[in-house]
Order: C-alpha cells, then sequence, then structure tokens
C-alpha cells in the first residue's frame, strides 16, 4: 500500500489557503458546491446504487448508505446553511491592555487540518468538508469501502468547486478505503490537528486506543426514553414510536423504553400497531414481555442482559418496567452512552430532577431523541454528535472547530 503522509503533507499545505480565504469566498464557494451538487445529482445516485448493489439488504447500515434525489438535495441545503453562518475564525473572543501597555488580543482560530473516520455515511463527506471549510480548516477523510464509490464522486464534485475558487484540492483530502491506511493516519501528529471518528461502538474505541492525536468522539448512541406515571400515555406512545421507527439507523434513535410499573399495561398495548407495521423486534424484561405476550405481540423476545446497553441501529429496541423515576436513573446511569435520553412526564419536579441528575450531551422533556442534530438545533449541518465532555459536547458543528491564539503587541517592551 502507498503511504498516505504525502496526501498528509498536502492537506496541511493547503489548510494554510483555506485560512487565506475571506468569508465572502468561502460563503460564495459553499454556495456554488451546493449548485453542483444539484446538478450533478444523477451522477452521485448512480455511483451510490453501484455501493448499495454491494450491501445485502440485511444489513441496518445500507439506509445510512442510501443516497436519494430528496436527500441530495437536503445536503445541498445544508451547505446553503452553513454559508450563511457567522465565520467563527477570527474573532475577537478577549482584548485588552495588560502591564507595561502591551496589548493582548484573543483570537478563535481554525484548527488546521482535521481528520474523520467515519462509516457507510457518505453525506458526511458533504458536512465535514462544508464545515471545516467554513471555519477556515483542511479535512482529511477516511471513509468506509462500503461508501468508496459515492465519497469518491462527492469529493470530486468538491474539487471541481475548490479549483474554481483557485483552492489547492487537497483542503478536502479522501484517503483510500483500505483499513491499512488509519493506523497511519492515526500517528500522523506533524500534520493532523485531530482526530474525529465518527460511527460504531468498535471504531470509537479502536481510534481512542491507538491515536496519538487528540481525539474528539462521536457517533454511538444508546437512548432511552423513560415513561413516567404521569405521562400523557398519547404523547408517550407518539414520542416513543417516533423515536424509534422514524429512521432507526441513526445514532440519537430509541434503543431502550422504559415505563414506569403503574402504566405499563396502558401505554405498551398502544405502541403495538406501529411497531407491528414496522416490525419492530422487542427484547422485553419479564414485566413488559408478559403484558406484549397476552396483547398477541409476535416479534417477541426475553430480553438478556447484553440487551440493555445495546445500540441496535434496526427495528429492534428493549423495553423494561421499572419501579419509578428512582429505579430508570438508575438504569440510565448504568447504561447510557451519554448521547441522548427522554423523559415523558407531567410532574415538574420529576422532570426537573431527570433534567438535573441524567448525564447526556442532550435531554429532552416529552419529545424525540430524534432532534439531536446539527440541522435540528440551527447549526447548519454536523461533523457527529459528541459524547464527551472536553471541547465540544452535542452536535459537533461549525463554532466548535476552532482553538484560540493569543496575540500580543508592543513597542519595545522588555519583562523585567
Amino acid at each position: 500500500m502507498t503511504p498516505i503522509t504525502p496526501l498528509l503533507q498536502a492537506a496541511q499545505q493547503a489548510a494554510a489557503a483555506v485560512r487565506r480565504l475571506s468569508s465572502d469566498q468561502k460563503t460564495t464557494l459553499l454556495n456554488r458546491l451546493a449548485d453542483v451538487l444539484l446538478t450533478a445529482t444523477p451522477q452521485i445516485l448512480a455511483q451510490n446504487q453501484l455501493d448499495l448493489d454491494a450491501m445485502p439488504d440485511t444489513d441496518p447500515k445500507k439506509d445510512r448508505l442510501r443516497l436519494t434525489e430528496g436527500r441530495v438535495a437536503d445536503l445541498a441545503d445544508s451547505l446553503r446553511q452553513v454559508a450563511v453562518l457567522p465565520d467563527p475564525s477570527g474573532v475577537v473572543v478577549l482584548e485588552r491592555e495588560i502591564e507595561q501597555g502591551l496589548r493582548l488580543k484573543k483570537l478563535a482560530v481554525p484548527l488546521g487540518v482535521v481528520g474523520v473516520i467515519y462509516e457507510s455515511r457518505p453525506n458526511v463527506t458533504v458536512d465535514v468538508a462544508s464545515l471545516c471549510l467554513r471555519s477556515g480548516n483542511a479535512c482529511v477523510l477516511k471513509g468506509g469501502k462500503e461508501a468508496d464509490h459515492t465519497n469518491r464522486v462527492l469529493v470530486s464534485l468538491i474539487h471541481q468547486v475548490l479549483g474554481e475558487a483557485n483552492v489547492p484540492s487537497a483542503a478536502v483530502t479522501l484517503l483510500p478505503p483500505d483499513r491499512a491506511v488509519v493506523n497511519e493516519l492515526l500517528t500522523a501528529v506533524r500534520y493532523v490537528d485531530i482526530i474525529i471518528p465518527r460511527g460504531s461502538e468498535s471504531l470509537i474505541q479502536y481510534v481512542r486506543k491507538n491515536s496519538l492525536i487528540p481525539t474528539i468522539e462521536t457517533g454511538a448512541g444508546v437512548c432511552h426514553t423513560y415513561v413516567d406515571a404521569s405521562a400523557d400515555l398519547d404523547k408517550a406512545a407518539r414520542i416513543v414510536v417516533n423515536a424509534k421507527v422514524s429512521r432507526p439507523s441513526v445514532c440519537n434513535s430509541l434503543d431502550c423504553v422504559l415505563v414506569d410499573r403503574g402504566v405499563a399495561a396502558d401505554l405498551l398495548p398502544r405502541l403495538l400497531p406501529d411497531f407491528k407495521r414496522y416490525n419492530v423486534e422487542v427484547f422485553a424484561d419479564e414485566t413488559a414481555f408478559g403484558i406484549l405476550q397476552a396483547a398477541g405481540y409476535v416479534a417477541l423476545q426475553a430480553a438478556q442482559p447484553a440487551d440493555f446497553g445495546r445500540e441496535f441501529l434496526d427495528y429492534k429496541c428493549a423495553v423494561k418496567v421499572v419501579d419509578g423515576l428512582d429505579e430508570a436513573l438508575s438504569h440510565i446511569q448504568a447504561y447510557s452512552s451519554k448521547h441522548s435520553e427522554a423523559i415523558v412526564s407531567t410532574d415538574q419536579a420529576r422532570i426537573d430532577r431527570f433534567l438535573s441528575e441524567v448525564d447526556a450531551a442532550a435531554v429532552y422533556v416529552n419529545a424525540s431523541t430524534r432532534f439531536t442534530d446539527g440541522g435540528c438545533f440551527g447549526l447548519g449541518a454536523e461533523i457527529g454528535i459528541s459524547t464527551q465532555k472536553l471541547h465540544a459536547r452535542g452536535p459537533f458543528a461549525l463554532e466548535k472547530l476552532v482553538t484560540e491564539k493569543w496575540v500580543v503587541t508592543g513597542d519595545g517592551q522588555v519583562r523585567e
């Protein structure tokens, strides 16, 4: 395999050219890319179909891989949204005079070269490129082989637009899909400033253990919805169903329903018409199993310990009946990936306690966890959902792709 070091060196050099772009130039570039994507939609879908044809229909990642005319249009819309967001680089965070008349500024500046490792999702290619370019960064993309045809056509279109703007194509560098390049990327401390893994828990853990470059974790989501005894059960059923079936292959989809024992017999049968329609397989604890079995639900399994804390990414979920808020909070603390957690309740004291005690990037009251998304949060796009606490948490988007630089201006001062 050819070493990727020359590609990384070129990306580092291209980062300087991106930093020199004005905010207006970056806006023009992203709007132009949106136009190009729409024009090239048939070409994009043809390449995407090659990737889809190679993936079994039973693979839950297939929905994440699939592009449609609507999804390409959404990518173009996202580009336009990012284009008009405030440029986070160059912002003066602090300004003052210190001793001896020295003038001090703290500026927000681009990170430099952002490396992203991801699986199955060709939309990430466009999202990352747009966010990095808007914030003045270059990016190095390591997509999965399952999306290689799609990623290559998308990057070729990005390179076309970069060329029109006289920006080196290496500003958005797509690495070979081979897994063998990952270790070289993770140790390229001279050329890459940050690594962001987006994908399965195994990918994230591998990057954490092997990267010599600072890492921000995104992707893995084990999301719970707790239905309190005071909940409006019709509302609760709509929330649970939406969180599970609207797009089960994404990280903000529901994995486990926690139901207060006092309302379990009433709530769980309300889920079944929609669960049957989507053939949702339920992994239920003993009490929930009895309720669902008595209601005639067929796609039912007795939950095993490993089914709690499991990210299904499919039409599957766990159900557990709990004795009140204390048990629900204990379960979430034990099994949450600290992504998105929800409570459905009308009791304000319990809601307040849930919001205070649940440790997650996003916490919901009477709403679906499916809203945890950069676009939904008004951020234009995201690189991923950060589940850690340093630098960025929640949707990792434009405003987090900068660091700080201190600028000190004097007139001959020296320190005694």
